[in-house]
């Protein structure tokens, strides 16, 4: 675990085999309650492991999570803590056929962070880092992977790493993005996976 902007006109079939599925955690993968960092607190969303299976066994990608994790950083809880929980997850994903690839994490803040996790990271989103060292680390094709998120922040993290398809998942938050950024959006993890077998269905087809 570790610490091109415009949307792609994607048609369904034109992704090919080098991309990833990009996964935001808090209030993708878990219901986002504000800095979880115990088992205890950590309660799937519904629909992410047939969205995540889908991807495994169909599309047979890798799964990577990138996640702003700044609980960290403002002393709410440690790395250790950290560590545990997402081995636990990783280990649930694993169960459901579904395993993750890589996690990263930054646990930087620019204005809260205490001591040396007081700073502008290249790893936090909106920054593209998290996603530049996954393609880095597994050879990825960006412009061929999707990326989903809750947040613009997620989305204008894609967009300037050059992820070729970007899911918001709408929730009720209010936020600023930085420029334009085109997306789809979707309702709920189900509309999601709808959206992904539309653009997946026919991935054997020549883009061309």
């Amino acid at each position: 675990m570790n610490h091109a902007d415009a949307q792609r006109h994607v048609r369904p079939g034109q992704f090919r085999s080098g991309g990833a599925l990009f996964l935001d955690r808090d209030g993708v993968i878990n219901l986002d309650r504000g800095y979880v960092h115990r088992i205890s607190e950590f309660h799937f969303v519904q629909g992410i492991f047939d969205l995540t299976r889908f991807w495994t066994l169909e599309v047979q990608r890798p799964i990577v999570v990138i996640s702003n994790q700044s609980g960290i950083g403002r002393g709410y809880f440690d790395e250790g803590e950290y560590t545990d929980l997402t081995r636990w997850m990783c280990q649930r994903f694993a169960a459901e056929r579904s395993p993750i690839a890589r996690v990263y994490h930054c646990p930087s803040h620019p204005q809260h962070g205490i001591g040396r996790y007081r700073r502008d990271d290249p790893w936090r989103k909106p920054a593209p880092g998290m996603i530049l060292q996954a393609a880095a680390d597994l050879n990825l094709d960006l412009a061929y992977s999707v990326i989903v998120g809750d947040k613009l922040s997620d989305m204008e993290a894609g967009a300037r790493a050059g992820v070729g398809l970007r899911i918001l998942v709408r929730n009720c938050t209010v936020e600023q993005a930085s420029g334009p950024v085109d997306h789809e959006t979707a309702t709920d993890l189900t509309q999601v996976l709808a959206l992904l077998r539309r653009h997946f269905a026919a991935r054997s087809i020549d883009p061309q």
